[in-house]
């Protein structure tokens, strides 16, 4: 709006000033017009003819002593049959006249190379034959330099009245968008999670605006937490059916078994898979900030005392001062299969390092184990795939973490631990967000 209110005043107040300009250079070419007119008038009236004499005494024209200095540029001129008189100005010089028997005005070069403005009539005086020609003529340096005086004054007008337009324009908008402003800063504060809906003390116009972004913030909260409540559901009612067949697949003789229970562990891992991402299907950057150490305390807890069971060393650096938006059981769920993942193929030792970065917060799970190659680590991020097979477990804890962590707008990626063990580098943003 603004840049386009001054591509109009650049385009409006030039053009203005231009019709002005050209209005006024008409308006005092015409008074000068009228001036030359009103002389040339003085210099008939005082024109006599000598009937005596038969000749045409000089004019006395009062008023006017720049007639009587040489070269003024202000001169006048009387063209006879027999004689011809012009003013002391003019001094030797004669000005060329126009083959006009009316009133005539013409530009014309004086003396010196002055551009005059002519003004020529032609009469007959009593007791003459034939006709005259008058004419009077004066400098236009004298109504360009009153044009040049206009022009400056009317330039800068126009430009300080641009500024003042423009300061105007540029003080409505920023009253006039306040309001946009005021919604803008209301969801970064409800995306920040520092509350949950928008001011609704707007003008009449964005009132409405407010309160449909409120409905359907709460509608999504709803859908949300519906959904989370559904997939909880669905595991429960997954769970004791799964836990039926596996108990009666104990009973059927030893190659039925194994094939059976093959197929309820393949089931079972493909049911936590989605229900874990229908889970955080909707992750919303909503949520209040946690402290990220009391958040995995209880997994680290529970790591601590697999560590003492398994004879490993354990090391977890957590700061203390960072805080993630993460949904708890999300965050718990992508850092646990890490670590776990981490203590399963350790020698001696593995580790959980967090730091705070600038593109958000890093979670760097390393171990001491024999590592894969390039290819490996690639195809271990691919759900289902184990590469051990003797191992137990899905297949699926990588894909879900990374998974889950492209749902709030991170990623997981492999890489070859200075222990020569694997490093599992987690990212996820300080404002997380959804990709659907």
């Amino acid at each position: 709006m603004l840049a386009g209110a001054c591509l109009m005043i650049l385009l409006v107040l030039p053009v203005s000033g231009l019709l002005l300009s050209y209005n006024f250079q008409q308006s005092i070419h015409t008074a000068f017009d009228e001036r030359l007119e009103s002389l040339l008038n003085v210099v008939l009236a005082s024109l006599e003819y000598d009937r005596v004499k038969g000749s045409l005494p000089p004019p006395d024209v009062p008023g006017e002593p720049r007639f009587s200095r040489i070269f003024s540029g202000w001169y006048w001129q009387i063209e006879g049959p027999e004689q011809t008189l012009a003013s002391r100005s003019l001094w030797d010089e004669r000005l060329s006249l126009a083959d006009s028997d009316s009133l005539v005005r013409h530009d014309a070069i004086g003396p010196n190379g002055d551009r005059l403005r002519v003004v020529q009539r032609q009469v007959t005086l009593p007791g003459m034959d034939q006709p005259i020609h008058v004419l009077v003529a004066a400098p236009l340096h004298s109504i360009q330099a009153e044009m040049d005086q206009f022009n400056q004054l009317l330039w800068i007008s126009l430009a300080v009245l641009a500024l003042i337009l423009l300061a105007g324009l540029a003080m409505q908008l920023h009253w006039g968008l306040a309001p946009l402003r005021s919604i803008q800063s209301d969801l970064a504060h409800v995306e920040n999670g520092d509350r949950d809906r928008l001011n609704t003390d707007l003008p009449a116009e964005l009132t409405g605006l407010a309160n449909a972004m409120n409905r359907v913030l709460e509608r999504d909260q709803s859908l949300i937490k519906r959904s989370r409540q559904t997939a909880d559901n669905l595991a429960h009612a997954l769970k004791t059916p799964i836990a039926v067949i596996g108990t009666l697949a104990g009973r059927l003789r030893d190659d039925q078994r194994v094939t059976l229970q093959s197929e309820i562990q393949r089931m079972d891992a493909a049911i936590r898979h989605h229900l874990s991402r229908a889970a955080a299907a909707g992750p919303s950057a909503l949520g209040t900030p946690r402290n990220l150490a009391e958040t995995l305390q209880p997994l680290i807890q529970g790591f601590e005392r697999l560590a003492q069971r398994r004879q490993l060393e354990c090391d977890f650096i957590i700061p203390e001062t960072i805080s993630v938006r993460t949904d708890p059981q999300d965050l718990q769920e992508m850092v646990g299969n890490l670590v776990d993942n981490a203590a399963k193929w350790a020698t001696q030792r593995f580790k959980l390092v967090v730091e705070q970065s600038t593109d958000g917060i890093l979670f760097r799970v390393m171990d001491d184990g024999p590592g894969m190659s390039a290819d490996a680590r690639a195809a271990v991020m691919e759900r289902g795939v184990k590469l051990d097979e003797s191992s137990a477990g899905s297949g699926l804890g990588l894909a879900i973490a990374r998974d889950l962590a492209a749902l709030y707008g991170g990623d997981l990626h492999l890489e070859q631990a200075e222990d020569g063990g694997i490093e599992a580098r987690l990212r996820l943003p300080d404002r997380p967000h959804s990709h659907d």
